[in-house]
């Protein structure tokens, strides 16, 4: 039982707020509450440097209108061109793993300093449609929060599988989000199976306040004895030292480690690869034509959206933060938050252990979490991207 449990069968409302694009395109600034800097530095006042951020609650004043879980999905069928297709349609394995390197490269989106996503709640899901692509995210776990992934496009013949934990630190000036568990891609069509990690994020407070993507990317197919590695370029301490979006990085032969392509370029503008025997450079990510003032979702069909979607579970709060009623938002969250551990604490009483909907997973201490969808595959959404 989770999300689904305390809620009627008919869905009351829905808020689907813009898609995250350029900022140029976005409002995602307008969310923010007033005196943004100095509520940062009070809400961590009391928090050690090194402490673990996993059960750090904040107000609403700090939340965008929408759940982690539709960032994760809004990154894979918020676009304006099919990255996607593009991988699939390569005529060779080098072709196409250039293609899932601009593909990785297109996930990103732009950070807004002092706000963010809500944890989903236990058994929140997010489920969307965009063209002939499907996709479902469930929260497997809260404490740690994990998040599972799965998208299918019957079309192209591809499928998709992430398992996300996202571990957040606090560090005195800065706060460090590492998001841990792996991502597969796999185009059936070629038999590959591209398999890759997430970013990390990272906010700093002081001097300069800012919000950046950090760390490194490496992608891996071993069907096509390739791999890659992307190097982020993080805040430095006082704001300078170049562009922090740059992105630097090789594509490499596995078995005989030789650089074949480099990776340059800032993933807002665009991004480049270098052929290593001919020289040429070639363009294969352009931002503003991909995540430019990106189309919001639009619900079709409203009695078949699911009671645990993450627009439905925080519409009330989203509702609060979009007005900037900040007590509304501040009352519905506590009201969404105390009913989730009274669920829990019910459970408890009942010994009754918490299952998903959507996935088995697993732990290990080596391996982290891993998550197997349930379904071969992702049926159509009744909320869509409109083309």
């Amino acid at each position: 039982m989770g999300a689904g449990e305390d809620m009627e069968a008919e869905v009351r409302r829905i808020i689907l707020a813009k898609p995250i694009s350029l900022e140029a395109g976005s409002d995602g600034a307008d969310y923010r509450a007033p005196n943004l800097l100095q509520r940062i530095l009070s809400l961590f006042k009391d928090v050690r440097p090194g402490s673990d951020l996993s059960h750090f609650k904040v107000p609403p004043q700090f939340n965008m209108p929408k759940s982690q879980l539709q960032c994760y999905g809004e990154s894979l069928y918020c676009f304006n061109e099919d990255m996607l297709k593009k991988c699939n349609n390569g005529k060779n394995p080098i072709d196409r793993f250039v293609g899932v390197v601009a593909w990785n490269v297109s996930n990103l989106r732009p950070l807004t300093f002092g706000i963010s996503p809500f944890n989903p709640i236990l058994g929140e899901t997010h489920h969307a449609t965009s063209g002939s692509l499907n996709v479902l995210l469930e929260q497997i776990s809260h404490h740690p929060p994990v998040s599972a992934l799965h998208a299918t496009d019957e079309k192209e013949n591809l499928e998709m599988i992430w398992c996300h934990q996202p571990i957040a630190k606090f560090y005195g000036t800065s706060l460090e989000v590492e998001v841990s568990g792996k991502r597969e891609l796999r185009l059936l069509n070629h038999r590959e199976t591209y398999v890759m990690n997430a970013p990390n994020l990272t906010f700093k407070f002081l001097p300069t306040p800012g919000a950046e993507w950090s760390g490194t990317i490496r992608i891996v197919c071993q069907d096509s004895g390739l791999e890659a590695e992307l190097r982020f370029k993080g805040l430095s301490f006082f704001g300078f030292g170049g562009n922090a979006r740059s992105i630097k990085g090789k594509i490499l032969d596995s078995s005989s480690s030789k650089t074949l392509y480099e990776i340059n370029g800032q993933w807002d503008r665009n991004v480049t690869v270098k052929n290593m025997e001919s020289g040429e450079v070639t363009v294969i990510y352009n931002a503003k034509e991909n995540i430019w003032r990106l189309r919001t979702p639009i619900v079709q069909d409203l009695k078949n959206v699911l009671p645990s979607e993450s627009a439905v579970v925080w519409s009330e709060v989203s509702q609060g933060i979009l007005s900037k009623d900040w007590e509304a938002a501040k009352r519905a969250k506590r009201t969404l938050e105390d009913k989730q551990r009274e669920l829990a604490r019910e459970r408890a009483s009942r010994a009754e252990t918490w299952v998903p909907k959507h996935f088995t997973f697993s732990y290990t201490k080596e391996g982290g979490w891993d998550c197997t969808p349930i379904h071969k595959s992702v049926p159509p959404s009744p909320i869509v991207v409109p083309k």
